[in-house]
């Protein structure tokens, strides 16, 4: 019995001249860049907007203007979110941690280019992007691992048992480096998730733009809502408020001017805020998340 030849014919398809034309005039869909405060994405309350140039100086996006009433909005939702987050397993912090750096991976051809359009070379921003991701991994496995290495049991005249041990400090405001585009202000978030801690992220100025990608980063790996928020907008127009905020425990920074640190410490002492200097965070150490902790003591009675 002979097999049966099928015919192998190549069936050529003509472009569609009309779907070309449509194509060739079609306007582009520009994306709108939004704040990311409580997991969802709200324009300012103010209605302001600022202008984002490439390297060109060619307009990419207008970039969303937050006021002090978004920072205030911003630091309930992170009030509100802290107990929930602080309050989950180590290990459910490394799994959401890690869960970070598996998207962003993902993601990796659209921070890259538009990195490159904010003016970054293309290996600078394929080596930012790849570092961003390897520190959510790297402090995912220190998430259940600080504590037993920070902790202490230590010796009283007295019939207690005396236990040291980190926790939390709270809530958590970081200004984003002005020159960095991602991997800068990343390397500050990071540590301070990794300790159980919520944060608003000031993403300030020319770079604002892979900030606001980065919120739908975080809006798809698990993270709670008000753990994170990104706010954009101006330093000198945030900075203040941020740092004289009385429900914020915590400012970091990595490149302030001695003008904008000093206004900072000045005010963070209103209510004995915590000022957090992120200038080595790049080189990632378990001590970058013991910058935001607090040691608690507990005595426990021995008996005779």
């Amino acid at each position: 019995m002979s097999a049966k030849k099928t015919d192998s014919k190549k069936v050529k398809v003509q472009p569609d001249a009309n779907a070309n034309a449509v194509t060739k005039n079609r306007i582009e869909v520009r994306k709108t860049y939004k704040l990311f405060i409580d997991g969802k994405f709200p324009r300012s309350e103010s209605g302001r907007v600022y202008p984002v140039l490439d390297a060109a100086g060619v307009l990419i996006a207008n970039a969303c203007r937050a006021s002090r009433k978004d920072l205030r909005d911003s630091i309930v939702s992170n009030r509100k979110a802290l107990p929930g987050w602080s309050s989950r397993s180590a290990y459910n912090k490394g799994q959401i941690l890690y869960r970070i750096a598996e998207t962003l991976e993902d993601r990796r051809a659209q921070f890259t280019a538009l990195m490159v359009r904010q003016g970054c070379s293309l290996a600078q921003a394929e080596k930012e992007v790849t570092a961003a991701a390897d520190l959510f991994v790297h402090y995912a496995g220190w998430t259940d691992k600080y504590i037993q290495l920070f902790s202490a049991v230590n010796p009283v005249e007295s019939s207690h048992f005396n236990f040291s041990y980190p926790e939390p400090l709270g809530v958590v405001t970081l200004v984003a480096p002005a020159s960095s585009t991602l991997l800068g202000w990343v390397a500050m978030l990071v540590p301070v998730l990794a300790g159980g801690n919520v944060c608003t992220v000031l993403a300030v100025d020319k770079y604002a733009l892979s900030a606001v990608d980065f919120s739908e980063v975080l809006h798809a790996s698990d993270v709670p809502a008000g753990v994170v928020n990104i706010l954009t907008g101006f330093r000198k127009e945030l900075i203040g408020h941020a740092s004289s905020h009385m429900d914020v425990n915590g400012i970091g920074f990595a490149d302030l001017t001695p003008e904008e640190r000093k206004q900072t410490e000045t005010n963070a002492a209103l209510n004995v805020k915590r000022v957090l200097d992120f200038s080595e965070a790049l080189r990632p150490s378990p001590y970058h998340i013991m910058a935001a902790q607090e040691i608690k003591t507990t005595w426990h009675p021995v008996g005779a």
